[in-house]
């Protein structure tokens, strides 16, 4: 899988020989509950687990009265991410995120790829944070026009889930999913060049058929 994350070094377990900070079940219990307050119960959820790596969980929300299904990760937030210039990662301090994308009409294969971005930190060692992108190197979903995302800015669509310090606040990233030619310009020209784009071309970032945006 292709990304423009930073590295960083190995995990160490967040819940092992340490007093401070929120256990594994703390954190995904309240993320859970976050999820549930803003989008309603859930209406679907599947799980994977790799090789070394925590299980992770897909939930599905709606489809609301747009049609609209969003598909939320559970179980990225459990542990932080590092900063990359350190040698040795903090169990307790550190970014924390989950992932939400959201669908006309719903796709639930794209469940597979979700995971997988979501279980990067462990297995990849990355730190994904807003403006990077992940490339699968397939489609999202069967036949889907899309191989990679953008993290967008948090707080817009689920508000930030504040932990016991030390430990630092969960952060809901909007997954926007970029045809092959958009990733490429975004690599170029940057995020916020690609986000103006579609902004001035009225692009409907949630339609799962759209055509890629002029950039010319």
């Amino acid at each position: 899988m292709a990304h423009d994350f930073p590295l960083f070094g190995d995990f160490s377990d967040p819940d092992a020989g340490h007093g401070a900070g929120p256990t594994r079940q703390t954190v995904l219990a309240a993320v859970e509950a976050r999820l549930i307050s803003t989008f309603g119960e859930p209406s679907g959820r599947a799980a994977v687990t790799f090789v070394g790596a925590d299980r992770i969980e897909v939930l599905r929300f709606g489809p609301d009265a747009e049609g609209l299904v969003r598909y939320a990760t559970l179980g990225m937030a459990a542990a932080p991410m590092a900063d990359p210039s350190s040698p040795v990662a903090d169990p307790v301090r550190g970014p924390r995120v989950e992932l939400v994308l959201t669908v006309r009409g719903g796709r639930d294969e794209v469940h597979r790829a979700l995971v997988v971005f979501a279980a990067s930190p462990q297995v990849e060692g990355l730190v994904v944070a807003p403006g990077g992108s992940l490339d699968l190197g397939s489609p999202l979903w069967p036949g889907a026009p899309f191989t990679s995302v953008l993290a967008a800015e948090p707080g817009g669509l689920v508000e930030d889930l504040e932990l016991p310090a030390p430990a630092e606040a969960v952060r809901f990233l909007p997954l926007l999913p970029m045809t092959p030619n958009e990733a490429a310009f975004k690599r170029v020209q940057g995020a916020g060049a690609l986000e103006e784009r579609w902004l001035k071309h009225g692009t409907d970032l949630r339609d799962p058929n759209r055509r890629g945006v002029p950039l010319d």
